[in-house]
């Protein structure tokens, strides 16, 4: 029996019990590029498998996530009976430690902000396609809305409504449609952003992406993502350890939430009231989820501290 008879056996049988597993099917389908179309299932050899766990470079969290996705479709021949024993490596190695995400001052913010104009004059032709101000709307999108760099650049011209400045964030992360509202500025920085996108000449179809490449097409999230790098680098935003360990675009995410908390806190506002109403902004399915973005910095760390010391003397005052 081929192996990718098999995987796509596997994967219809798993959407069929509702579960989108796209993810996992991604890494089943690259799996079967690696050990070959034509190979059996029967005659995968360890060894080939750990080929495709490796990758390349240092193991990240990468490796665990290929490990679990074929952990289950092995574990689904097994129960069958195609095969006796799985190939999975018994040793594991250690998992390595999750980033700690980056919390970027608005200092910092500014300089990005200010480097997304200029970075390519030093760099590669490559990014050519990425303009300034495109990269700039990105850029503020993911700070100002929080939202996920592929929920961004997913955007379309009809999720866009700046009269009532509001975006609508379709197939999230959990599959699910939400509404994001946004302020006065960034609403400015968007129609500014769009009055640019039609002198340009790009498709006014509601279907079309709102953020566009000089060409007219989607931004590519991997050519993005290599543009972004060396604009922190040109800002001068950066941290101790290895490249591994630098700010990434994700943490304009984490910023967005601390910003937001410590602004709360700075107002006298009930935090633990409105947790569940960030929670819902961000697209979370818990509060719980929210809680990994809600980094503590120093300035939280200071505004949280305060409002215990007023909430302690008020107390106090009372005896």
């Amino acid at each position: 029996m081929k192996l990718q008879t098999v995987i796509t056996q596997y994967i219809t049988y798993r959407k069929s019990l509702g579960e989108d597993f796209i993810s996992n099917e991604v890494l089943l389908k690259a799996f079967v590029r690696v050990i070959g179309q034509d190979k059996n299932l029967m005659d995968v050899q360890a060894k080939q498998v750990d080929i495709f766990l490796a990758g390349k470079g240092p193991i990240t969290s990468h490796w665990f996530k290929k490990r679990s996705a074929l952990r289950g479709f092995y574990n689904y021949v097994i129960s069958r009976g195609y095969i006796k024993e799985s190939p999975l490596p018994i040793v594991i190695p250690k998992e390595p430690q999750s980033i700690t995400p980056y919390i970027y001052s608005v200092e910092e913010l500014r300089a990005l902000l200010d480097a997304s104009f200029t970075y390519r004059d030093s760099f590669q032709k490559s990014f050519s396609l990425l303009e300034p101000y495109m990269i700039r709307t990105l850029l503020l999108l993911l700070y100002g809305a929080g939202l996920r760099l592929s929920e961004a650049i997913n955007l379309k011209l009809a999720d866009v409504d700046l009269p009532e400045t509001l975006l609508t964030i379709r197939e999230t992360k959990f599959y699910k449609t939400r509404f994001v509202p946004i302020g006065t500025e960034l609403t400015q920085s968007l129609s500014q952003y769009a009055q640019q996108r039609q002198q340009d000449g790009h498709s006014l179809n509601s279907v079309s992406p709102f953020l566009v490449r000089q060409n007219g097409t989607a931004v590519d999230r991997g050519n993005f993502e290599k543009a972004f790098r060396l604009i922190r680098k040109k800002a001068g935003v950066q941290r101790t350890g290895s490249a591994r360990n630098q700010p990434r675009l994700h943490d304009l995410r984490h910023t967005f939430a601390v910003h937001r908390l410590t602004a709360w806190y700075k107002e006298g506002a009930d935090v633990q009231k409105w947790l569940p109403v960030l929670s819902v902004y961000l697209g979370h399915t818990s509060i719980s989820s929210t809680s990994v973005y809600l980094t503590m910095t120093p300035a939280l760390l200071e505004e949280a501290g305060q409002r215990f010391h007023q909430y302690a003397f008020k107390e106090g005052s009372h005896d």
